[in-house]
């Protein structure tokens, strides 16, 4: 059993869950704080990607980084880079389909948080980066933690937007999604059965990494509760 696309799966799912984590925590942060009509339309827009079929999204990132297109053709002139059918392609399509899953999580997160918290750091004289990395991230880190594990988990699953961007050779570009529908559609069902198993294996794992981080975050506010109504940070799951 040849264990790429198992490989190339993770290595795709790991960087892109690490690009869409930082970008998803700033465009939060930053557009929870924008008024009502503003927040409104680029919610729109960011969590398109979310809605749309996964094939739509790969057409309009082909149209972006095809190598007739503006953007691809100057990559490939100045830099020797082939932005599309290459292993690294399906990093661009795993990003733009998890994207909403961790900026929706992390708004929330920052949208519950108690503020008055970051007004008396601000009172003491912190900096707004001392309070964001030391005081507000880890108040509300059980949901950006949530919200980072489901992005791995969707990057990790994604294949509509990834066949069409990356393709499908084996040992170059190949997945865990791609190599089953291949492996079903030339009837060996034996072998894409044994990734299917793979695939619910890990999907199961990061399930149940997710009720983990939720209960966890229960717990923390029922003690809070407990006390009495002290302090409190987020209440996010």
């Amino acid at each position: 059993m040849d264990w790429y696309p198992l490989y190339n799966s993770l290595r795709i799912a790991l960087i892109s869950s690490v690009i869409v984590f930082f970008t998803g925590i700033f465009a939060a942060y930053y557009i929870a704080k924008l008024n009502r009509v503003v927040k409104g339309i680029l919610d729109v827009i960011l969590t398109l990607p979310l809605v749309l079929p996964p094939t739509v999204v790969g057409y309009f990132l082909l149209l972006l980084l095809g190598t007739k297109r503006p953007f691809g053709i100057w990559f490939l002139e100045h830099f020797g880079v082939k932005l599309v059918m290459t292993w690294y392609s399906g990093i661009f399509a795993a990003a733009v389909v998890a994207f909403p899953l961790m900026y929706r999580t992390a708004r929330g997160a920052f949208e519950s948080f108690d503020e008055t918290l970051a007004y008396s750091g601000q009172t003491l004289g912190l900096g707004n980066a001392y309070i964001f990395w030391n005081i507000r991230m880890p108040a509300c880190r059980q949901g950006i933690l949530a919200g980072a594990v489901l992005a791995f988990a969707r990057a990790l699953g994604e294949y509509g937007a990834t066949s069409m961007l990356a393709g499908y050779t084996p040992g170059r570009t190949a997945t865990i999604s791609t190599t089953v529908y291949q492996l079903w559609r030339t009837d060996n069902g034996v072998l894409a059965f044994q990734w299917v198993m793979v695939n619910v294996a890990i999907s199961a794992a990061v399930l149940l990494t997710v009720n983990l981080l939720e209960q966890k975050n229960r717990e923390k506010v029922k003690r809070a509760d407990e006390k009495g109504g002290g302090t409190k940070g987020c209440r996010c799951r």
